[in-house]
């Protein structure tokens, strides 16, 4: 019996916001709370991860500098890239954590695909690449053994603030995006498939839930 997944599509939405949202639905999870993934693009905005050094923000110019939780170590986040944060319980699935990064770059690869676009993943680099050039982004945090974070697939968004910073920590690392692979723009239908996706490599069945942010319990209000 696959186990439910509630997948909220939240369409642009801020950094801060939702990453308070998310970390708020970790920490009050029980064990009984179903797993979600939500689907969004952001406002413009690098992040910097727990790894991450100041030295590979080059030149950001307009664009919020934000240190975050996360793993790894600079991206950006802008319109026309899905971002997708899988809200899961790690001990329920029996998944650790390099099995988790690894099923999540297979969907992405096995999304990839269904247009003909060959892609792969490189040891010690996390992430998927299509040739040299990167097309989606890892970064996850585990809390009580729940997953929070995730991924940023590049599908039909302005390239040119990768060029303000060392992506990933790697100077000069090439940056691609579905529409310049012959993909889709519509991030609708992107969307769409990677949630088929994901839902195969983790063994879910897709719920649709509301397309907001999930309310907390009112003892988490303070």
């Amino acid at each position: 019996m696959p186990l439910p997944l509630k997948i909220r599509r939240l369409g642009r939405q801020p950094y801060a916001t939702v990453w308070r949202a998310m970390s708020a639905f970790t920490d009050n999870r029980v064990a009984d709370t179903l797993d979600e993934l939500w689907l969004l693009e952001h406002d413009p905005v690098f992040t910097l991860g727990q790894a991450g050094k100041l030295e590979h923000v080059l030149a950001p110019g307009d664009i919020p500098v934000l240190p975050v939780d996360r793993g790894g170590q600079v991206t950006y986040h802008g319109p026309g890239q899905i971002v997708a944060y899988p809200l899961l319980d790690l001990r329920r699935l029996g998944v650790g954590v390099r099995e988790l990064v690894s099923r999540i770059e297979q969907a992405i690869i096995d999304t990839l695909a269904h247009w003909q676009i060959e892609a792969v993943r490189r040891e010690g680099a996390p992430g998927v690449y299509v040739g040299a050039a990167k097309v989606a982004a890892l970064g996850l945090r585990v809390r009580r053994g729940c997953s929070f974070h995730g991924l940023a697939f590049n599908v039909a968004m302005d390239l040119e603030p990768f060029q303000r910073i060392n992506p990933c920590g790697y100077s000069g690392l090439a940056v691609t995006q579905m529409v310049d692979l012959g993909g889709p723009s519509r991030l609708a239908d992107v969307e769409t498939q990677l949630i088929g996706e994901f839902c195969r490599q983790f063994g879910f069945a897709a719920e649709p839930a509301a397309s907001v942010l999930p309310e907390l319990p009112a003892r988490a209000a303070v």
